[in-house]
């Protein structure tokens, strides 16, 4: 797919040294492959407007082309607009937009950030709300290494000792504002999504939700 910006960094922010060289890799390469796949199964026409919900530095508009990119974040993000890519600071529980006024929404790696049950189902109502289409991405509980902190296991022990043992991981990130979904919860979040499993081998790393079913290209089953 056609890029438009540079790449961002995944561990740029984490913790450097081997850790974070090995995971930067596989996850870049995971990047490209879900690039591949939301073309596939999102099909953007030019022109098309896109609202990237968490869009961080700069999200989806390093790897799409054509169409009007609409950032959200929390964060302010000075350096995010550019031609044909503009930025809205709000909270994702409420975004300031009209119903379907984007015709696809994306997000990755934000709703596993939203801990609370009630406030997860508030993001996803908003994310299905704004956009005709969806793309919604997030690591996968089930994973055996967690993928903020590099540390095999934390996210699956009970909280109190995942928190300690959050330090020796790569992760600034407060251990407390990071909380893993399965394919399961992430269905129950967007019940009418085909979700679609993002494997490192045998293994799903990630988990995408994309809907409604009647508007992808070539829907995937679960």
């Amino acid at each position: 797919m056609p890029g438009r910006g540079r790449r961002e960094a995944v561990y740029g922010q984490a913790r450097q040294g081997l850790r974070t060289r090995l995971a930067e890799a596989v996850a870049q390469r995971s990047r490209r492959r879900r690039a591949a796949l939301f073309q596939r199964l999102m099909a953007p026409a030019h022109g098309e407007r896109l609202v990237d919900v968490g869009c961080g530095e700069i999200g989806v508009a390093a790897f799409v082309a054509g169409l009007e990119v609409t950032g959200v974040d929390r964060t302010p993000r000075p350096g995010y607009e550019a031609p044909g890519r503009s930025f809205v600071q709000a909270d994702a529980r409420r975004l300031p937009f009209d119903d379907s006024e984007f015709d696809i929404a994306y997000s990755n790696s934000l709703i596993e950030h939203v801990v609370e049950s009630g406030d997860r189902a508030r993001v996803a109502a908003e994310i299905r709300r704004v956009g005709r289409r969806y793309f919604v991405q997030t690591p996968n509980r089930w994973f055996p290494v967690e993928p903020h902190a590099l540390v095999p296991g934390v996210h699956l022990l009970p909280r109190r000792l995942g928190r300690r043992l959050w330090r020796l991981g790569v992760s600034d990130d407060p251990f407390d504002e990071t909380l893993l979904l399965g394919a399961g919860e992430l269905r129950r979040l967007f019940p009418d999504a085909v979700v679609v499993r993002e494997r490192v081998g045998p293994l799903t790393k990630s988990l995408v939700a994309a809907g409604p079913p009647e508007a992808l290209t070539r829907p995937r089953a679960p």
